[in-house]
């Protein structure tokens, strides 16, 4: 018996969740992220948690790894110069996109630039049919003109998307064969490799955002690689995707989009794992680090899963957590615009040069160093002794735009937490509303760095049920890499009606499906493991442009059994929209699969019973909700089951601050979790 490894490298702070399976103990660690030297976190770390617990890194068994280097990539544009080689006379499918401006209600709201532009799209003569005949074989000579065109306009990498690739794969194979041969340096992502899915945008931006951000993402992982080959790592790291599961690196060399929100999706199931274990079954998951605030549905242990999530400006068509992102973190930078308004963010401080008050060389004040200017944070290192904050830079910070509004500091940084926590009510009210939820039956599980600090200002906004503060919030999304199954997804468009034509061809599907899930596991994670299957469809009425997921029994798909599909979909239909038409004839798009393999969890740990009253480590002045108060701060290392306090109240510990504003109380349950709800009036 050895360890297991989660890490998750964030904006600001890499964290760690270690699992001794002989003990069942779990060991929790923060560093400074090094996004100037990717890896040497992994160093720091591994180093720190052998000489403090006695980890050796050769008697490591499992090591799993979330990152945001994917999106980030995306959202800073910062991804490789791509050439797109399209089919003759769909040279426009990226300009185009699907027609819509980002803010429907802005007079002045402008569609994002393409990631490639139009002059570094090239035509490609050849054509495949809708059922996937090919009309017109490729032609070479147009592929090495192209070829010339794309070295001429300095691209580094090729996007190859062939109108109706998703049915026959072959041109796209065809063009990709001659660019190997005449230019191996340049990387190529075929779109039906990357996602073959209906819809000629859709797997175009999907392929694109894959090919945007691969010489990074392969760069940081080698990187990555050789740190843990350093500390004498034996087994190779799996990479948290988007979907929730793990895979294996070089799969995620390949598939890179499927890792862009691996970072987002730790901290989901982390959430996810320990709602379950604990009993909550409706929970948002609010996620606050550096730069973003993320908030995702997890109900019954399940998170809601979504397509066609939005990365910075851009849709990705892969399976995914549903998350929320919010360019709103500690880290979010104060600005005073050009009519003489504060605003906060989108731009964030990182990990260099960082809040203000972590001393790293940051000089403009962030939503951090607010909170430290009303004295809510600054009574105990953070990050696990990484950082010292020091209040007075944070003062100082702010004075300048205070002097320009004509206030105070403490009314400055009060209004900048306001504003911050004004965002984020704007896009969570959003995402309750899809979903149709009621705000007042879900708790926020509140983690990140930021997200005790914040959590609770921001669900007394939206009337939420309360709060949960896990017993290591700062470090919950390595825990998410650390209990996530593996897992992947398979398609297969049929874009067929439903009907006995379809019949034949169901149950041959299904299978062929399920064998790829099953060469795929076998090939990238071993024989022997035990594994689920999990059938779905992408079903419409005939008519009706777009479709929606429908779960499937594997029998009915076995048996051809097209009357339980229909019913199946009607049932779903009714659900999300309150109606149905029994008899209206109903379309099969895509035939999904999910393969999942769990992985071990651990058992969470019951907390000792209060056999004495709270202790207060200090009384400190605090100015919150527009005025000063003497705040007890009380250490969460002395908390016990049973204990309870009322607000106002800040609770420290080694990887967060944990901000109780007045008129909300915290009661410390079983496990060790802060339930932070509001104080019913008399």
């Amino acid at each position: 018996m050895g360890y297991r490894v989660g890490v998750d490298i964030g904006g600001s702070f890499t964290d760690f969740a270690v699992l001794d399976e002989h003990t069942n103990q779990i060991h929790t660690l923060k560093v400074l992220s090094r996004p100037d030297q990717p890896g040497s976190e992994i160093l720091t770390g591994l180093t720190q948690l052998q000489q403090r617990d006695g980890l050796d890194p050769k008697q490591i068994e499992y090591f799993t790894h979330g990152t945001t280097v994917g999106i980030n990539a995306v959202i800073q544009r910062r991804g490789v110069k791509l050439a797109l080689f399209a089919t003759d006379g769909f040279c426009d499918v990226l300009e185009l996109a699907r027609l819509k401006i980002p803010h429907i209600h802005d007079l002045f709201s402008r569609r994002p630039a393409p990631l490639i532009s139009r002059d570094r799209v090239f035509a490609i003569k050849e054509r495949t049919d809708r059922h996937g005949n090919v009309l017109t074989e490729v032609d070479r000579q147009s592929v090495l003109e192209a070829i010339n065109a794309a070295r001429a306009a300095g691209c580094q990498g090729i996007v190859v998307s062939l109108l109706h690739s998703y049915r026959n794969r072959h041109n796209e194979a065809v063009v990709k064969a001659i660019i190997n041969q005449h230019a191996p340096d340049l990387l190529t992502s075929c779109s039906a490799d990357i996602w073959p899915i209906i819809r000629e945008y859709e797997r175009t931006i999907t392929a694109t955002i894959n090919a945007y951000v691969q010489p990074m993402v392969i760069n940081y992982l080698e990187s990555f690689e050789r740190a843990l080959k350093t500390m004498g790592v034996k087994p190779p790291p799996r990479i948290t995707k988007s979907n929730g599961g793990v895979m294996g690196v070089e799969q995620a060399k390949s598939e890179c989009v499927q890792m862009v929100l691996s970072g987002t999706a730790s901290g989901v199931i982390g959430a996810s794992f320990l709602a379950s274990a604990c009993g909550f079954d409706k929970i948002l998951s609010l996620d606050i680090g550096g730069t973003s605030a993320d908030v995702a549905v997890i109900v019954e242990g399940q998170v809601a899963q979504g397509n066609g999530e939005i990365i910075g400006d851009f849709p990705i068509y892969i399976p995914s957590v549903a998350v929320t992102s919010v360019g709103q973190g500690g880290g979010s930078l104060a600005w005073i615009d050009n009519q003489g308004v504060l605003q906060m963010g989108p731009d964030s401080a990182g990990s260099l040069p960082g809040p203000v008050c972590f001393q790293r060389g940051g000089t403009q004040p962030t939503a951090t160093d607010a909170f430290a200017a009303c004295g809510m944070i600054g009574h105990g290192d953070l990050g696990y002794n990484a950082v010292q904050v020091d209040v007075a830079a944070a003062r100082a910070a702010w004075q300048p735009l205070a002097d320009k509004l004509g206030i105070s500091i403490e009314e400055t940084a009060e209004t900048a937490i306001e504003l911050a926590i004004s965002s984020m009510y704007g896009d969570t009210s959003g995402l309750l509303s899809r979903f149709g939820l009621d705000p007042r039956e879900f708790w926020f599980l509140a983690f990140g760095g930021a997200g005790p600090m914040m959590g609770c200002f921001l669900a007394r906004e939206l009337n939420m049920k309360g709060v949960i503060v896990p017993p290591t919030p700062g470090v919950l999304s390595a825990l998410g890499g650390l209990v996530a199954d593996i897992r992947n997804d398979f398609i297969r468009t049929l874009y067929s009606d439903l009907d006995a034509s379809l019949a034949d061809r169901l149950a041959t599907e299904a299978e062929a499906l399920s064998l790829r899930a099953r060469d795929w596991l076998s090939s990238q994670h071993g024989a022997n493991m035990p594994f689920t299957l999990h059938y779905s469809a992408d079903m419409r009425y005939r008519g009706q442009s777009f479709e929606i997921e429908v779960a499937l029994e594997p029998h009915w798909l076995a048996q051809a059994d097209v009357a339980a599909l229909h019913d199946a979909f009607d049932r779903q239909h009714q659900q999300l929209f309150g109606h149905f038409d029994a008899d209206a004839p109903v379309q099969i798009i895509n035939l999904r699969l999910v393969i999942a393999s769990p992985t071990p969890k651990p058992t969470l740990n019951q907390l000792a019973a209060a056999d004495a009253p709270v202790e207060v480590a200090q009384q400190v002045s605090a100015w919150i909700d527009g005025a000063a108060h003497q705040v007890d701060v009380v250490l969460r290392a002395t908390l016990r089951a049973g204990h309870n306090l009322i607000g106002p109240v800040i609770v420290a510990q080694d990887d967060c601050t944990t901000c109780v504003p007045p008129n909300m109380k915290v009661d410390v349950d079983s496990f060790g979790n802060l339930l932070i709800t509001p104080v019913e009036a008399n």
